[in-house]
C-alpha cells in the first residue's frame, strides 16, 4: 500500500493527494485572502495545500480531515495559531459553527466519492460562504457547467442556479499521488444572492428531475403519468429533450403550468 509521510494512503477516503505546487497557486490565485479572511479546507490530508494557504495573510483556517493519522499529522506539522484542524465529517458537522467567522473560502481538493454531497451542503448553507475554488473529476466539472446536450441535467441546472461558476485548469493525473485514473478540473465558484424567483422552488426541482428522468426521451413521454397540468404547453415544446431547453426554458413551462 502507498504511504507519504510513513503513513498508509487509504483508498476508502479517497485519499489521492496533490504533488504540483503550480496547483496550489492556481487555487490561491483565484480568491482574495486578506487578514480577514476566514478559510476551511475539507480533506487536509498531508497538509500540501494547508501550508502554503497557512502563508497567506488570513485570519484563521479550520481543516476537516476525517483519517485520524493525517488528523494528527496536520497537527503536529502546523503550529500555527491560526488553524484549527477538525477530525469530523464535513457531511456531519454542525454549520452553525461558521456563523460568527463568515463570510468563508472554500479551498479544497473535495473527496471525490462524496463531491456531491458536500456540493448540496454547501448549497444549503451558502449564507455562510463567499467565494471558493474546489477539485473535482474532470467528468463532474463538466456536467456542473453544462447549458445543453449530453451530460446536461438536473446538476447542472441545480447548482447554476445557486452558484456562479468559471472553470480553471485541467489537473492531470500525474499532479497527485498515488495517480488516480481520471483527469481533475479546477473550478472557481461564489453564491449567487441574486437569483430569479422560482414560484414553488421545491416542486420545480422535482418537476426538473421528471423532465430529466430518461434524458434521450421527449418532454412528454417522462411526464407522461405525471399529474402535471399540461394544457398551456404546445406540442411543439413536448416534442422536445429536456436537453434541448435552458433554465429560461424550463422555468417559462414551469410557470405555465403553475397557472390555474
Amino acid at each position: 500500500m502507498p504511504k507519504q509521510h510513513d503513513i498508509q494512503i487509504k483508498k476508502k477516503y479517497s485519499q489521492n493527494f496533490l504533488r504540483e505546487q503550480w496547483v496550489i497557486d492556481s487555487m490561491l490565485n483565484n480568491v482574495t485572502l486578506d487578514p480577514e479572511t476566514s478559510v476551511f479546507e475539507i480533506g487536509g490530508g498531508s497538509g500540501f495545500l494547508t501550508q502554503s494557504i497557512l502563508k497567506a495573510a488570513i485570519a484563521r483556517l479550520w481543516v476537516f480531515e476525517i483519517d485520524p493519522e493525517w488528523a494528527t499529522h496536520l497537527k503536529k506539522t502546523f503550529l500555527d495559531k491560526k488553524l484549527t484542524v477538525s477530525e469530523q465529517n464535513i457531511l456531519d458537522y454542525d454549520f452553525a459553527n461558521f456563523e460568527p467567522n463568515k463570510p468563508w473560502t472554500l479551498l479544497s481538493n473535495l473527496p471525490y466519492q462524496i463531491t456531491f454531497p458536500i456540493l448540496h451542503l454547501l448549497q444549503k448553507n451558502m449564507h455562510i460562504l463567499r467565494e471558493g475554488v474546489i477539485m473535482v473529476q474532470e467528468e463532474v466539472g463538466q456536467k456542473l457547467l453544462k447549458t445543453g446536450g449530453r451530460d446536461y441535467g438536473f446538476p447542472s441546472l441545480y447548482f447554476q442556479y445557486y452558484f456562479d461558476w468559471k472553470m480553471l485548469d485541467k489537473i492531470p493525473p500525474t499532479a497527485f499521488y498515488p495517480a488516480p485514473k481520471v483527469f481533475s478540473r479546477l473550478l472557481y465558484f461564489k453564491p449567487n444572492f441574486h437569483r430569479v424567483e422560482i414560484p414553488n422552488e421545491d416542486g420545480f426541482w422535482k418537476f426538473i428531475k421528471v423532465c430529466f428522468k430518461q434524458p434521450r426521451r421527449t418532454l412528454k413521454n417522462n411526464l407522461n403519468g405525471s399529474n402535471y397540468n399540461l394544457s398551456q404547453i404546445t406540442e411543439e415544446t413536448l416534442a422536445l429533450r429536456a436537453q434541448q431547453l435552458s433554465m429560461d426554458n424550463l422555468l417559462d413551462i414551469w410557470k405555465k403550468i403553475n397557472l390555474n
